[in-house]
């Protein structure tokens, strides 16, 4: 390495510290990278995403700077294998979920099967004679144990593929630990939204609101209409979540059927206006199930707001929206909490 080069390496490390130690931003390799990039100033994109996400949060949130590192730093071939594996997760998920189902049409049919010929058995008992049906319950019969035995099997066969499958998710699992987003909805996950909420917490918690939002009766969809519309329930809600997102706000999938959003440099009054525009855009959402042909536009969330309380704990404010939330489904759903006059 040249003199030239290593002192202006030097002198962008010396420019490059005191803006992380300035903005709380953790000495990963990673953040030296971003941050050297940064004051070298030869990646004018990369400076201005950097610029605007000091002026929403103080701060350049863990998930937002592995965002950025993957955008303007990471090689293709990495990106590519998160893809990859992302896709692959999300394939697995939907396969295994179309599975349960088969599985459980299956079982269904076959006791279909076994009681129509407990009504067959019934024939003599109702005056017909028994020689006229004979041989036609015998073919029945034979009839009925073997599709016993394909049934057995199939749902044998569909066991093996499906802890295949869940093999596969949880070695994607592990090897994907540090992803930063839901395979399923394209959301921010849970280990993001933890991440972004210790920087915030860390760095300017002041006017930092949570909102929490729980689909209403989300179980009622996977029963009545299986796992592959609850999937696309999930995804459409996410999308109009996301979407509804401003002034630095961030949507997460934080569980289930749960997401949350993160507003930095917010107010209680704000928070509970964004939670109510994602609650009517959700609202107006309608899917069609594929299996029913049946038009399906019963689709809300109920959601809960907290502020951040300086003197109260960090995860108090995490607790309070979710109490909220809790009030909003007791009160009847499909409603933002609490009401601020």
């Amino acid at each position: 390495m040249s003199d030239k080069i290593l002192k202006k390496a030097t002198l962008n490390l010396k420019k490059a510290v005191p803006l992380m130690m300035k903005h709380q931003i953790p000495a990963t390799p990673s953040n030296y990278a971003l941050w050297y990039l940064y004051v070298d100033d030869q990646n004018p994109e990369l400076n201005a995403a950097i610029d605007e996400i000091i002026s929403e949060y103080d701060t350049v949130p863990t998930t937002s700077s592995q965002i950025l590192y993957q955008n303007h730093i990471a090689s293709q071939e990495e990106l590519d294998v998160k893809s990859m594996r992302l896709s692959l997760e999300a394939m697995a998920t939907e396969l295994s979920q179309t599975m349960t189902d088969t599985g459980s049409d299956t079982s269904a049919f076959q006791s279909s099967i076994e009681k129509n010929f407990a009504k067959l058995n019934r024939i003599e008992e109702d005056g017909i004679p028994l020689e006229q049906v004979l041989g036609l319950v015998r073919n029945l019969i034979d009839d009925a144990a073997n599709i016993r035995q394909s049934t057995d099997f199939f749902n044998s066969q569909l066991g093996k593929a499906q802890a295949e499958i869940e093999n596969l998710k949880n070695q994607l699992k592990e090897t994907e630990k540090e992803a930063l987003y839901d395979a399923l909805t394209g959301a921010l996950n849970r280990r993001a939204f933890d991440a972004d909420f210790k920087d915030l917490l860390d760095s300017s918690p002041e006017g930092l609101c949570i909102i929490l939002a729980d689909i209403d009766h989300f179980k009622a969809f996977n029963d009545n209409y299986g796992h592959v519309l609850g999937d696309q329930v999930l995804k459409v809600v996410a999308k109009r979540i996301n979407e509804a997102c401003r002034d630095g706000a961030k949507a997460y999938r934080i569980g289930g059927e749960e997401f949350a959003i993160i507003c930095p440099k917010s107010n209680l009054r704000s928070a509970r206006h964004l939670a109510e525009s994602v609650r009517r855009a959700i609202e107006k959402l309608s899917l069609k199930d594929r299996r029913s042909n049946q038009r399906i536009d019963n689709i809300t969330c109920s959601f809960g707001v907290a502020e951040y309380n300086v003197v109260s704990k960090s995860r108090a404010i995490v607790d309070a929206a979710d109490t909220q939330l809790y009030e909003a489904k007791r009160l009847g759903r499909n409603r933002v909490m609490p009401i601020v006059s």
